[in-house]
């Protein structure tokens, strides 16, 4: 996941994996590394974070994240069956 450190909708990202079972989440912090956010834009071509990444599927914000849960595709991506 591409995050910041004041950034409230990383945490909330973070909150619901976690509530989801996620135990550990890769963070990508692009405030400190600029050639990190560099590489989100190149990856995603998204400037906002959180840009989140479940196995190499590209979910997106946030909301994208809440949509997924709210459909029933979460659980599903997290064990690894495709979307």
């Amino acid at each position: 996941m591409y995050s910041t450190g004041v950034c409230p909708f990383c945490t909330r990202a973070e909150q619901l994996l976690h509530a989801r079972g996620v135990a550990a989440i890769e963070k990508v912090r692009i405030d400190l590394d600029p050639q990190r956010r560099t590489e989100m834009v190149a990856r995603t071509t998204r400037r906002t974070v959180p840009q989140i990444y479940i196995g190499d599927t590209h979910v997106g914000g946030f909301d994208d994240l809440l949509a997924f849960d709210r459909a029933g595709k979460l659980l599903p991506l997290l064990a690894g069956d495709s979307v």
